[in-house]
Formats: C-alpha cells, structure tokens, sequence
C-alpha cells in the first residue's frame, strides 16, 4: 500500500524544483489539493490530485499586517479574533493575496482603549511592532470625540493652551468642532485616559472616541468589524 508524502514532496515531482522552491510555492498558496488550496508543505497526501497554479511565482512568505476597524466595547487583547477571511473589506486597496498563515500570531500594536473604537494595527511583522513602540510618541493620531456637556467659560482656551496628565506634559495638539457635539484631535503622546481626561478639564464628557488615523494611514471607509492589509509602500 502506498504511504502517504508530504504536499511539499509531491509538488517536487509535479514542478521538478528544489524542495525548499516546493514548500514557497505551497506557503504562497499555489497548490491545491483536490482544489482546495492547502498552505502547509507538511499536509500529507495519498491519491488525492495535486495541482500547482499555472501562474506560480517563487516568492518569500512575507509576515503581514492588518488594519482593524475596532468596534467599541472590543477588548484589544482579543482584537485578532475579528481577523477572520469572510471580514476582509471588499474595497482592501492592498492587492495582498489572502493566505490562511497571515491570521496566526497577530499582535497588537498602539492598542485602542477597549471603549474606543477605530482604526487599530495588528501585525505578525516584529519591525512594525517595533517601529510603533519606538515611534509612539511621535506619530500623530486623529480622533473624533463625541462629547456632552458645556464648554467651560474660557474652556476652549485652556484646551488648547496646553497641560499636563499624569505628571507627563501633553505635547502641543490641534482641536476643532466638528460638530455641536463633535471634537476632532490631532495629538500625539495619547495614553489611556487622555481625551477623557482633557474633556472632562473643560467641563465636557467624552462619550465615544473614534480614532480615524494613525500617522499617515487613515481608517478610510472601512466599516466596525472589518479589516485590510497595510500594503508594503504604505507607511505609519
């Protein structure tokens, strides 16, 4: 009786390449086994029909990063579980191909306050990672807060005149009306509490945060619950 081979051995003998050649193609997502694509170079086979796409290019498996639309109320530390194929946004500008490897191991990067909702980066990408923990200071971040309440006497100066919050300086930010019940910050150095915080100095009360921007990338159209892939030439 024949032993089952692993995916990686057969796609050897179909494509006559070298096996690590073999195993790129399958973790790129060429083969498919009984049409069905099938990632894992170990995946044993029988007799079941093995296919390499005729458009197959030898690649490198590059760790990918993903843009969230975190919904308000969701625990950032379980944000990952919302990566999930059948919620990728259909208008994702990235041109990524979606492979199964791409949702293992996730992390969050500059997470949202769990009430808060909005554009949040999670990525299997240590150098991303790294670069956001590095840069957290420095990169810029919008948000539309929704408030209640009235504006103090002199509140809007004393917004914009610059404070402090737990002990640490807030660096110089930008604030405008979008609305009568409707704040847009551009800040940087933002730590849990701090639009609340800044509000409540004013007399008003922060009721929905929303971040819709991240350096430069922006959360665009893209509805709660939905996600897409930060494309390579796209930069924080």
């Amino acid at each position: 009786m024949t032993q089952p081979v692993r995916l990686s051995k057969r796609v050897v003998e179909i494509a006559g390449c070298s096996r690590s050649e073999a195993e790129q193609y399958v973790q790129g997502g060429w083969v498919r086994v009984d049409g069905v694509v099938v990632e894992e170079p170990q995946f044993k086979v029988l007799d079941q029909q093995v296919t390499l796409d005729p458009d197959a290019r030898l690649v490198p498996a590059e760790p990918a990063t993903m843009l969230l639309h975190k919904p308000a109320g969701q625990d950032p530390a379980q944000a990952a579980s919302l990566l999930v194929p059948d919620q990728r946004w259909p208008d994702d500008p990235s041109g990524w191909r979606l492979h199964t490897r791409h949702f293992a191991h996730q992390a969050p990067g500059m997470p949202l306050e769990p009430e808060a909702s909005g554009l949040m980066v999670l990525s299997q990408d240590g150098r991303v990672l790294r670069r956001l923990k590095e840069d957290s200071e420095k990169l810029e971040q919008e948000f539309i807060v929704e408030v209640t309440g009235e504006l103090a006497p002199y509140g809007w100066k004393r917004l914009t005149g610059g404070t402090s919050y737990q002990g640490w300086p807030v660096a110089a930010f930008k604030v405008s009306w979008q609305s009568e019940t409707r704040l847009r910050f551009a800040i940087k150095g933002v730590r849990p509490g701090l639009l609340q915080f800044l509000c409540t100095e004013v007399g008003l009360q922060a009721v929905a945060i929303k971040r819709i921007r991240l350096g430069r990338v922006p959360l665009s159209k893209m509805p709660p619950g939905q996600w897409r892939y930060l494309p390579v030439d796209e930069r924080f």
